[in-house]
């Protein structure tokens, strides 16, 4: 299927790796321009030498921390009129809320709210003007789905969600989309560290934990990076244009709800 977005530029955050480096790959593979951010530089060259390879694209590294103003203003100078944003942050720690401090609270809201607002006000405008854009904000599947010990995470990406619910259904008319994607459990750098927590709580075994959180899931497997990347790059398509202000799941039917 041709997506209709060749030529298009992307600003892709945290995709050195996991999920935000699948989306990169996957936009690359359909003919985007992609600009990749990420802490880590030399995560960073090995992302943007696979995906080159790969697709026969040109990608653009932008090391820096996206949460941070000057990340921020980085990734745009390199990319000042993208087609296509795709949000993503790493997510706040576990934890009992009686331990969070306000700072803990305003960290989180940083990072996984106002980063994303703070990146679609300064390009949303502009694809209005130019009448196309897709905005892909990856959250978690604990935005339906609360999970107790993430509250920092719950409560930062509800926001989010909230404010998109509006915003969305005021661009859509100039052909700009937003909308979220909630991953379930992932096969990620992050999902195997947190698994490490567990393993290290309990004092059980690494892979006697991983198997049995699989297990746990309706699809008895985990999602690969690379199945979210495809879903992503359909919503960033010229065929998307009349999805917004929706929050897609990809969990292996781990939300058992019908809504």
């Amino acid at each position: 299927m041709d997506l209709g977005i060749e030529g298009r530029k992307a600003i892709v955050c945290a995709a050195s790796e996991g999920l935000g480096r699948a989306c990169a790959w996957s936009l690359a593979m359909n003919g985007v321009d992609v600009v990749i951010t990420g802490r880590t530089p030399e995560k960073l060259a090995s992302a943007k030498a696979e995906i080159e390879q790969a697709s026969g694209r040109t990608v653009v590294t932008v090391a820096g921390d996206i949460t941070t103003e000057a990340g921020r203003a980085a990734a745009l100078a390199a990319c000042p009129e993208p087609d296509i944003l795709v949000n993503n942050a790493g997510g706040p720690p576990p934890g009992d809320f009686r331990d969070w401090t306000r700072d803990d609270w305003i960290k989180a809201i940083d990072a996984n709210m106002l980063t994303p607002i703070e990146l679609i006000k300064a390009t949303v405008d502009g694809m209005m003007d130019r009448s196309f854009g897709r905005i892909v904000n990856i959250t978690s599947s604990a935005v339906k789905a609360p999970i107790d010990v993430l509250g920092l995470s719950n409560g930062a990406r509800a926001g989010l969600t909230g404010f998109v619910a509006g915003v969305a259904r005021k661009t859509v008319a100039k052909n700009v989309t937003i909308n979220g994607l909630l991953p379930g459990p992932f096969d990620t750098a992050r999902l195997r560290g947190t698994t490490k927590a567990v393993s290290e709580k309990t004092g059980r075994p690494f892979e006697e934990v991983f198997e049995e959180r699989k297990k746990l899931n309706p699809a008895q497997r985990y999602g690969e990076p690379f199945e979210f990347g495809e879903y992503c790059a359909f919503l960033c398509s010229a065929q998307a244009g009349y999805i917004t202000g929706q929050n897609l799941l990809i969990d292996g039917g781990n939300y058992p709800g019908t809504l």
